[in-house]
């Protein structure tokens, strides 16, 4: 407020309107509780209206937070995957979700031998649960919704999610949520989108989606912004990524790190 007060009104006023109109989670209650919040106080200049705008989106947590990156394994093992996960995890990597449905834990215990010790808090199983306390992992993952945490399990877990009913309860317990087939599953082509762009905005706007579910199905590069603006809380990236290498001819996996590194800045 007291550097608006130094503002042509003119100035405050584009900014005011550009804060208020183009970002798109700035919702119209929002907006009625600026323009209450100035009456009440009889703060009637544009200089302070536009100043407490600005002031109301960078303090609320609502708006202000970071959307986190997990990103989850391909679904069957290969030869180059502990040399890249340990690049990835030197490249900033801090939630990685072990995923190999139907495998041997045989396989999982060999992965997560050939990679460092240090990276082991960073990671997330979601089979084989015992391995969370022999490799002392981040936490387990339930994939199947109507599945109940291991009996007599203490630590962190996370869930998937597929009907935006069971939403408000899952949060309620979990770390936080993959809500499951928010676009076409890039990995497995059958999975298809199971929600209409509506059902999701009403989602956010009643707050289903936060800070604690995470956009899970197809999810890249190009639709990052997509999921910023509904709300989410995070995104699961998978085949977008582990289609820059070919299991079976690639032994150089440098367009995986980079796109890697550019999925990691598109959500900074």
């Amino acid at each position: 407020i007291y550097i608006g007060s130094f503002m042509p009104e003119k100035v405050l006023l584009s900014v005011f309107m550009l804060q208020t109109y183009t970002f798109l989670p700035f919702h119209a209650k929002d907006r009625v509780n600026i323009f209450r919040f100035a009456q009440n106080k009889s703060l009637k200049s544009l200089e302070f209206i536009a100043s407490f705008t600005l002031f109301y989106y960078f303090c609320n947590d609502k708006f202000s937070y970071d959307m986190k990156l997990v990103i989850m394994t391909k679904s069957t093992f290969f030869v180059e995957e502990d040399k890249i996960l340990e690049a990835l995890f030197d490249e900033g990597l801090d939630n990685l979700h072990l995923y190999k449905p139907g495998s041997s834990p045989m396989y999982a215990e060999r992965l997560l031998s050939l990679l460092p010790e240090d990276d082991y808090r960073k990671i997330t199983v979601h089979d084989h649960y015992y391995l969370k306390n022999e490799y002392n992992l981040a936490g387990i993952h339930i994939d199947d919704p109507k599945a109940p945490v291991p009996e007599g399990y203490k630590g962190r877990y996370s869930r998937t999610c597929t009907d935006l009913n069971d939403l408000k309860e899952m949060k309620r317990k979990s770390r936080y949520v993959f809500l499951k087939n928010i676009f076409d599953c890039v990995e497995f082509p059958e999975e298809k989108s199971s929600f209409t762009l509506s059902e999701l905005v009403r989602a956010h706007d009643s707050g289903l989606i936060d800070r604690k579910v995470y956009a899970l199905g197809g999810m890249g590069l190009d639709n990052l912004r997509v999921a910023k603006e509904l709300g989410f809380g995070g995104v699961v990236i998978c085949g977008d990524l582990w289609n820059h290498f070919d299991i079976h001819s690639n032994v150089d996996y440098k367009a995986v790190i980079e796109h890697f590194e550019k999925i990691r800045k598109a959500i900074d």
